[in-house]
């Protein structure tokens, strides 16, 4: 009888897939090339560094890869793409631990798509395509020092004064907020609850606005900034969508977020198996590998359990997507699952590395040190599920 043996390697360790096709893996390809090249060699400098060089934007951008998904009219790529080139994209950025380096690099992902669902023509043009060109950025800024998951109750308030609103508030935790040419920002125009947020893209060089760099548990390569705005003047033209309609805007991002930060999760949690794996097979104690011992045999199953589970739910959520549903629920719940396979895996294979795990410049290390955010950014465990509870009507 011929063994099914496996290296349990970051490509071997992922399930063949039903839903992905050859342009897909020529994707894969075509991008992991770029990032060995590009970006995998930098990771621990960048990372210490506390921010990716700015070429990188105009580089990824000539790639195609700050493109992929947009509109072709303002300089994206979309033309043969579906919900799984971006999944590929989520994982191959994983590939390299440092989540820092994507959320920098892709942060116009949740910063842009407002301004494309619900903007005017004119906005459209003025900022996707040097967005998307890698010329400029932009974030998204919704999070306040007074709250995150609860978006409803946000306090920063845009006051109409003719052409223009005035804006006085602050912003908190933003990815991207420091490097940041533009914001789109959450902003109170009307009265309490959700029927009173509106969406404003405020650029950074407006008098009034300041930013501070705030320092985190990961993410180093990432710039997340305090954001401040006091007497912030800016002109009527730079409301995205209606007025007091910003709340439909803010949601039309979540699902699609939460896909992509479950796609990377689940894609961490391999690169832990992978380097779990990997010394497990060559580190020798009492007379014998760490993998002949059944303790460690086990933690290596059950990660690649755990790991089966979360990526099948990934794909089957992504297909309804990309089938044209919105299963808000299963999103929530997704992303629920996955950033505990990730939080798992990190743990186990920091435990099966011990000292060496432990070290700076390992990919467990940073990743485990990613965990938490990735629990709670793009909305927590505990409000995801109780989303979830709701939608699902209880």
């Amino acid at each position: 009888m011929v063994k099914n043996i496996q290296t349990l390697d970051f490509d071997s360790s992922r399930p063949p897939s039903p839903f992905m096709n050859d342009s897909h893996h020529a994707w894969r390809r075509e991008l992991r090339k770029f990032i060995d090249k590009e970006m995998m060699p930098y990771v621990d400098e960048w990372d210490e560094k506390g921010e990716i060089p700015l070429e990188l934007y105009k580089k990824a951008s000539d790639f195609g890869l700050l493109r992929m998904g947009f509109p072709e009219e303002y300089g994206g790529i979309k033309e043969g793409l579906d919900r799984f080139h971006g999944i590929v994209t989520a994982e191959e950025m994983a590939r390299m631990g440092a989540g820092g380096i994507n959320a920098s690099l892709m942060v116009h992902g949740i910063g842009l798509p407002p301004i494309l669902a619900i903007g005017d023509e004119v906005m459209k043009q003025r900022i996707a395509p040097p967005v998307l060109a890698g010329d400029k950025r932009i974030s998204l800024a919704i999070t306040e020092p007074s709250g995150g998951s609860d978006v409803a109750q946000l306090k920063t308030r845009a006051v109409r004064e003719g052409n223009e609103f005035v804006v006085n508030g602050s912003k908190m935790f933003i990815t991207g907020g420091m490097r940041a040419d533009y914001f789109t920002t959450a902003v109170r125009t009307g009265g309490p609850g959700m029927g009173g947020i509106s969406l404003l893209l405020i650029e950074a060089d407006r008098l009034g606005v300041s930013r501070t760099n705030l320092k985190k548990q990961g993410w180093w390569a990432s710039d997340t900034a305090a954001l401040y705005f006091q007497d912030v003047r800016v002109p009527v033209e730079n409301l995205i969508g209606g007025e007091n309609q910003g709340f439909i805007g803010i949601m039309l991002n979540f699902n699609g977020e939460r896909l992509g930060m479950a796609a990377g999760a689940t894609a961490y949690a391999r690169v832990c198996l992978e380097e779990a794996v990997k010394w497990a097979r060559e580190r020798q104690t009492f007379g014998k590998r760490l993998a002949d011992h059944q303790v460690i045999r086990h933690k290596i199953a059950e990660m690649v359990r755990q790991i089966n589970a979360s990526q099948a739910y990934l794909e089957i959520c992504a297909w309804r997507v990309q089938n044209g549903e919105t299963p808000a629920a299963d999103l929530a719940l997704l992303k629920v699952q996955a950033t505990l396979t990730m939080e798992f895996c990190a743990r186990e294979a920091m435990q099966i590395l011990g000292g060496t795990g432990y070290m700076r410049g390992s990919r467990v290390e940073r990743i485990y040190r990613e965990v938490r955010v990735n629990a709670i950014g793009g909305g927590s465990e505990e409000i995801m599920r109780d989303l979830a509870a709701r939608q699902l009507g209880l």
